[in-house]
């Protein structure tokens, strides 16, 4: 029997989408409503932070990346559209012009921000654009996307989010398999007060320093694999297969 189709992606029984009143109708609202505040309330926080990352990192202030957002239904495909972050890597080249790794552009600036979530500020702008919600699966980059199944990118049929279950449960110590099952169990089950556990969980992270508060580990770590090298390294996909899902990507954005 041939599969149902959700929006140009295929599914699975387990997990035909119901959409709930709270999602079509309050999530939006709610949305719109907190992430407007969050900016009012907080400018100052925005200024000095701004005013920081320009003089220990210099400019641009802002780093913006293109990331996969809700399947429009017009087109059955992710949209894409550009994240905001506060930058927290340096420009730091070698003698060749190519920037340096990651985890060296990573100063003790840079992790701070990231430790606090205060580089994640930005995003409020997102959510109240309608790209992004306030909780939902965290927005990967298009270079994940073209290595997630049929099944994983499921997580699409709902707005990404500033943060979500997956990030209570241990946020980047979480492996890329159980990151992704978790994205599919919150699609599964939204609701309010599901919402807003994630929410009080999140606070709890950010200002409490507590880690794995839904029962994930806590050696969490800056800089993590991309999907598709995780999926070469343990030999889930062939280097044939790797290079053209990152040709895929690459024609997605335009490069």
């Amino acid at each position: 029997m041939q599969q149902p189709q959700l929006n140009g992606i295929k599914t699975h029984s387990r997990l035909e989408r119901k959409y709930g009143f709270y999602e079509l109708y309050v999530k939006r609202l709610m949305d719109i409503i907190c992430s407007l505040a969050a900016i009012i309330v907080f400018s100052w926080l925005y200024l000095i932070i701004a005013v920081l990352v320009r003089v220990k990192l210099g400019s641009p202030v802002l780093f913006k990346q293109p990331r996969p957002g809700k399947i429009d239904p017009k087109t059955g495909r992710e949209k894409i559209f550009f994240m905001y972050k506060f930058r927290s890597m340096s420009n730091e080249r070698d003698e060749n012009g190519n920037l340096l790794p990651d985890d060296i552009r990573l100063g003790k600036f840079g992790r701070a921000l990231r430790a606090t979530s205060l580089d994640e500020l930005p995003e409020a702008f997102n959510i109240l654009k309608g790209d992004m919600s306030i909780i939902g699966p965290r927005p990967q980059l298009v270079r994940d996307m073209v290595f997630m199944t049929d099944e994983q990118r499921m997580r699409h049929t709902a707005k990404p989010g500033l943060s979500g279950l997956a990030q209570t449960r241990g946020r980047n110590a979480l492996s890329w398999d159980a990151k992704l099952a978790t994205d599919l169990e919150y699609i599964e089950n939204i609701s309010f007060l599901g919402d807003v556990k994630i929410i009080i969980n999140t606070v709890k992270q950010v200002f409490f320093k507590e880690r794995g508060i839904e029962g994930g580990t806590v050696d969490e770590v800056d800089i993590t694999d991309d999907l598709g090298d995780y999926l070469l390294k343990v030999g889930r996909v062939s280097k044939k297969e790797y290079d053209a899902k990152q040709a895929e990507a690459r024609e997605l954005l335009g490069v």
